[in-house]
């Protein structure tokens, strides 16, 4: 599914680029030249508060340090937004890495679980910004009903992850695989189950971690606006940091919903240009914009990919080794 997604995605793209003109929106870049490369720095504090917002789901006497959380982090985000694995794998990167590093697996397994909530939470007040804004600064009914409604759809999808997991889901799961899987390993790894359900419970009962967790992770998403507004400023397309905010929040949330298209590769750009048209961007400077957010994709994540495969492959070596020797 992840790769008829990618595919479809990189038609999408080529097909923006080719009708609105592949030439004209290498010029718009072009004319920045290298000032685009401050683009990713202005981007960062936004993964170092996102990995603050991680660390609050952790016991403080038994958590993982906050680089190494950086680390799994940087390397987490980077898998899901350059691999075809509908943002999961780089979930269960980040879990093995902190696990690597000493965290215990239960910890790790359950911190990454909560995570993932709390990322979707986070999207609720910051696609309700986005369409506040939208409504406040363009008054357009039109764009704003469809916007309510995907927006609707993905928090009921939100609801529903979180449900699941309060019912237990890790546990429920080993239950139903023991009925077709008979092993002598099962029973442990049912217990495990149940005891990462446990923890799981144990986070969404501190609700003061939980919200903080919940309000830095939103925060951390309000921060890539700047990319956003110096990118257009870079431009020479002024615009204030309010109507960045509503173009990073609305898009963001388009992206959000299209999840199941690795790393919104042609719906990104789609929703610069129905959103960016709201603030009198054409359509080729909208691909350039998108384009322009992308530069961080080869600076900050392609290195987080690479340094992945370091780590996994020393890891790979190592055991082989191990497995020689004995």
């Amino acid at each position: 599914m992840s790769y008829l997604g990618l595919l479809l995605g990189l038609i999408i793209l080529t097909l923006l680029l080719a009708w609105f003109g592949l030439r004209e929106i290498l010029d718009l870049l072009l004319t920045s030249g290298w000032k685009l490369l401050l683009l990713p720095v202005v981007w960062s504090p936004a993964l170092i508060v996102a990995s603050y917002s991680w660390q609050f789901l952790f016991d403080a006497n038994r958590g993982p340090s906050f680089l190494n959380l950086l680390a799994a982090n940087w390397m987490g985000r980077a898998i899901n937004t350059l691999l075809p694995v509908a943002t999961i794998g780089g979930e269960i990167a980040k879990a093995r890495l902190i696990t690597l590093w000493g965290c215990r697996g239960i910890d790790a397994t359950a911190s990454v679980l909560v995570d993932k909530t709390v990322q979707a939470l986070a999207l609720i007040p910051w696609g309700i910004i986005g369409i506040i804004l939208l409504l406040a600064l363009t008054q357009d009914n039109q764009i704003a009903a469809p916007a309510l409604i995907g927006f609707s759809l993905l928090a009921m999808g939100i609801g529903g992850f979180i449900l699941v997991q309060r019912a237990g889901m890790f546990g429920n799961l080993a239950r139903i695989m023991n009925k077709f899987y008979r092993s002598d390993r099962w029973p442990n790894i049912s217990d495990h189950a149940r005891e990462i359900d446990q923890l799981v419970l144990d986070l969404y009962s501190n609700h003061r971690k939980f919200m903080l967790s919940v309000i830095l992770k939103t925060a951390s998403l309000m921060l890539e606006t700047f990319e956003i507004w110096l990118a257009c400023y870079l431009m020479n397309h002024n615009i204030s940091f309010i109507e960045a905010l509503m173009l990073k929040s609305l898009v963001s949330t388009v992206n959000n919903i299209a999840f199941f298209i690795p790393n919104a590769y042609g719906i990104q750009e789609g929703g610069f240009i129905l959103f960016g048209a709201l603030l009198g961007m054409s359509p080729d400077f909208s691909l350039a914009l998108s384009l322009a957010t992308r530069i961080r994709e080869i600076c900050i994540d392609l290195p987080g990919v690479v340094t992945w495969q370091i780590i996994e492959s020393r890891q790979f070596i190592n055991k082989k080794q191990k497995d020689y020797k004995t």
